[in-house]
């Protein structure tokens, strides 16, 4: 008896815990010493893009109220802000500006898409209505006429005139958007003399007095360009705070960038969306958090 109770307390003892407890933990839980309270790790919850819980809603849905742009130009279709340009009937270069104040440091979440593979459009942010200046093209800023006959062969239109898109004619930056995704994603800056600043699959740092500098890459541009869905509905999602600012389509960072330019960056400003080129852009589910 005293020789059974001895090997018994000698199993407890060299076990350490109880037989249950040394079945492998489950997928997803802690490890040994990776409990609460000791220094445990575990994987981040993923966002809920749908989640808008202490967001505000940029657009209804319906009307295109709180919106200021060119009505011709820009309209509600199926719960969807939309604009077309065609070779008959182009564009130019236009905006829709947000009327909701100018955000400094912010997230914005939207889905847009883009139809027709010489579209062009893209987010502006921290922006500015741009000073009226001669030597711009038509249609607020525009590249000029195209080619005089189109491929339907009915004779190429003219965009609005400068004069009448002048009010809403943005400088700024952009999270830019195309149709053929050679630059979707990327940092670039309209109307300011910086042009593309951050290319997809980069985190890049300005600095005064400096040219931009690569700091490291994301991922190679084209594999990026995989996670861009053509001719669909994608999750643009915008984190602009201090002088970072983050670009990223359906959960993956495409551009970063560190301006840390005194002379150049912009702490704030208006909010709107562009088209230019040919096709059609939507834009639904626009939602703002100040941070």
């Amino acid at each position: 008896m005293n020789v059974l109770k001895a090997l018994l307390i000698s199993l407890f003892f060299f076990s350490g815990v109880p037989a249950q407890s040394q079945q492998p933990p489950a997928a997803g839980a802690p490890g040994p010493g990776r409990g609460s309270g000791g220094g445990g790790f575990r994987q981040p919850d993923p966002i809920d893009f749908n989640d808008h819980t202490g967001w505000v809603s940029m657009f209804d849905g319906a009307t295109l109220n709180g919106w200021d742009g060119d009505k011709n130009l820009w309209r509600i279709v199926d719960g969807a802000i939309e604009s077309e340009s065609t070779c008959e009937k182009p564009t130019g270069t236009i905006y829709l500006i947000w009327q909701g104040g100018e955000p400094a440091d912010f997230e914005m979440k939207l889905e847009m898409r883009g139809e027709g593979a010489h579209v062009n459009s893209g987010v502006q942010y921290r922006g500015a209505i741009l000073p009226p200046r001669e030597g711009r093209g038509p249609g607020g800023g525009g590249r000029g006429r195209g080619p005089s006959t189109c491929p339907s062969g009915q004779p190429a239109g003219t965009p609005p005139s400068r004069e009448s898109q002048a009010k809403w004619d943005m400088l700024g930056a952009q999270f830019d958007f195309d149709g053929q995704n050679r630059y979707s994603g990327q940092y670039y800056e309209q109307a300011t003399g910086r042009g593309i600043i951050a290319w997809r699959g980069q985190v890049v740092r300005t600095e005064e007095g400096k040219s931009p500098r690569l700091l490291a890459t994301l991922g190679d541009k084209d594999e990026l360009g995989g996670y861009v869905k053509v001719d669909d509905w994608n999750q643009l999602h915008i984190i602009a705070r201090g002088t970072t600012m983050t670009h990223i389509i359906n959960g993956h960072v495409m551009s970063i960038l560190i301006d840390d330019d005194p002379t150049k960056f912009r702490k704030s400003g208006l909010i709107g969306f562009e088209i230019e080129g040919t096709g059609k852009i939507f834009i639904r589910s626009i939602w703002l958090k100040r941070l």
